[in-house]
């Protein structure tokens, strides 16, 4: 993910997590963004106000009055920002903050603030679900701010509950979605990604060299564009996309039920899964031993899960992913229109640096009135961006108004 140029408040409270809002605001500024961070007296307790200025190269401001303060810090803070993340977030600092309290440089910032916020609670289990804390977070959870849960495992006072301060990988994925264009927000997105894998026995399988990565990369930029997404993934290493539903499957038939199940109450279907076009015709029950030189394995054509949506086709868009070796464009263009489908992603897949296994790709979009995008090499996250946009141009009005 990027955050190029997009200004981020980090707000640290005093709890012991405290050490690793450091290393997130070194992964942000590692994707691009501009760091401030406001810390509470409290919080340099845990850590120096010298480490988050050598991750950030910008003077941390800590305190309302004294040296080095600013006038009115307090409120430009909280404004000149695209979103502000706190993190750890104490419980003495969603007190204050559901009861408005502005004590301190960070509360009085929150209290003036006119920009997303997203709050990472870290505390001690039993302090986590105590009614008083719970209370809090539903108050500020009302009034518009995004809490992000603790995560579950052993906590520094020994105990194992929920009160870990989430990993950086989950913070940044859930302020990316505060800092992008809401365009697919409510809107229900469907996915597939991965390769299928078709038995042969009880140990080998058919399948192909697809790792999902572009088909997760859809998924997680839909769900940070607000969209509900359902990603119908085949076998991958990937980790489930913050936010968004996760269904596994194995061959292709089980993909065709899985989307068929789910197209209907979808209002988009990004198809990046590289199915398999065929399966064993039949299944050895027990692992097959060596034998002759040769062996001969019948296959059986398997459905074509995009012809079969077509059918069931109303207001949907309907993107397919051509991956070729030649004639990519032509070849691509055929397979828009025997789909009957609104875009095709078209990549070419004999290259080192683009297609499978690896995290760039360079794409064509092609779709119907000569519609013809040729981008360059890109991140996949980049080339998702730049497929959503098509998919939102497309999408029809919602039904009560709205776009």
């Amino acid at each position: 993910m990027t955050y190029n140029g997009k200004r981020i408040l980090l707000g640290v409270s005093g709890g012991i997590a405290a050490y690793k809002a450091a290393e997130l605001a070194r992964r942000l500024v590692a994707a691009g963004a501009k760091v401030k961070v406001v810390m509470t007296k409290a919080a340099q307790e845990f850590v120096t106000p010298m480490t988050f200025q050598a991750l950030t190269g910008e003077k941390v401001a800590a305190a309302m009055f004294g040296p080095g303060s600013e006038p009115l810090e307090h409120v430009a803070l909280g404004q000149a920002t695209d979103a502000i993340v706190l993190a750890p977030a104490t419980a003495n600092l969603l007190g204050k903050m559901a009861a408005g309290i502005g004590d301190d440089l960070l509360t009085t910032i929150l209290l003036a603030a006119t920009k997303p916020i997203l709050v990472c609670p870290a505390m001690n289990c039993e302090m986590w679900v105590h009614p008083a804390v719970q209370e809090n977070v539903a108050r500020l959870q009302a009034r518009g701010l995004t809490v992000l849960p603790p995560a579950a495992g052993e906590l520094a006072c020994g105990a194992t509950g929920y009160g870990r301060l989430p990993e950086p990988e989950t913070i940044l994925e859930a302020l990316a979605k505060l800092v992008s264009h809401q365009d697919l927000a409510g809107r229900r997105v469907l996915v597939t990604a991965g390769p299928t894998h078709e038995d042969l026995d009880p140990v080998r399988f058919l399948t192909n060299r697809s790792s999902g990565k572009q088909g997760y990369a859809l998924a997680k930029v839909a769900w940070r564009r607000g969209a509900q997404v359902c990603l119908v993934s085949g076998p991958t290493l990937l980790p489930a996309p913050h936010g968004v539903e996760r269904v596994d499957i194995w061959s292709a038939r089980e993909m065709l039920d899985a989307v068929l199940a789910r197209f209907p109450e979808s209002e988009a279907l990004l198809m990046a899964a590289a199915v398999g076009d065929y399966h064993p015709t039949s299944r050895s029950e027990h692992k097959m031993k060596r034998g002759s030189q040769e062996l001969t394995v019948h296959l059986t054509q398997n459905p074509d899960i995009l012809k079969k949506v077509a059918t069931l086709k109303k207001k949907q868009v309907v993107v397919g992913f051509a991956a070729e070796t030649r004639d990519l464009e032509v070849a691509a263009r055929q397979k828009l229109e025997d789909k009957g489908l609104d875009l095709i992603v078209a990549n070419a897949v004999n290259r080192a640096d683009s297609g499978f296994a690896v995290d760039t790709n360079e794409v064509t979009i092609i779709g119907r009135r000569n519609l013809v995008v040729r981008l360059p090499l890109l991140s996949k996250e980049e080339v998702a961006a730049r497929v959503l946009d098509q998919v939102a141009a497309l999408l029809p009005p919602r039904e009560g108004g709205g776009g």
